[in-house]
């Protein structure tokens, strides 16, 4: 399977605001018809950074009087941190510093022929593209400016990625599905 990065963004392509909110995106409510379900189905396995994991803990976690019930994901989620996080009982999460590449490699191994899907932040996915272990990107563009914040995406590409797909969901969204198109294949780790 492949390593995917989905995420949503403002029109000015940020994905979280200057405060690392995601507070802009909420407003809009949830798009109409989307196919993220049906993505969600076929991921196996999940990779965040920690400003990610922290805003999900945050905002539905540790308000949650079931703090296990709250955290959104069933499938095993590496964090990437570089700092002590708070742990949530009873979940599949590890903690993971460092390199990308060991991380993708069990990711792997877990996901058998499911997705391993790049959750956030843009830095995070960026490090997956350095490393030639991402196959697709799928934004979310949301009819909203933020002016700064987090990029969605900060890293220049080699190549122009290619674009799978364009879909309107209801009169706020538009969802980009991108395949990575790295110059030297021969550098990209194939998908295992």
């Amino acid at each position: 399977m492949k390593t995917v990065f989905n995420a949503a963004a403002s029109l000015d392509g940020y994905i979280a605001d200057d405060r690392n909110s995601l507070e802009w995106l909420f407003q809009l409510g949830d798009p109409e018809d989307t196919e993220f379900d049906r993505f969600y189905d076929q991921v196996g396995t999940i990779a965040m950074g920690s400003t990610t994991y922290q805003w999900i803990y945050d905002h539905q976690v540790s308000v949650s009087n079931k703090p296990s019930d709250a955290w959104p994901y069933k499938v095993p989620v590496w964090v990437f941190s570089n700092r002590t996080m708070p742990r949530i009982e009873n979940r599949d999460i590890r903690f993971v510093s460092g390199s990308v590449e060991p991380v993708h490699d069990a990711m792997c191994r877990e996901a058998g022929d499911k997705i391993r899907w790049i959750v956030g932040g843009g830095d995070l996915a960026a490090q997956f593209y350095d490393a030639g272990l991402l196959n697709e990107i799928i934004i979310t563009v949301a009819s909203v400016t933020l002016g700064k914040g987090a990029p969605v995406f900060p890293r220049r590409t080699d190549a122009p990625l290619k674009l799978l797909s364009v879909k309107q969901y209801g009169s706020a969204f538009a969802e980009l599905h991108y395949e990575i198109q790295y110059v030297n294949p021969s550098t990209a780790v194939k998908d295992q």
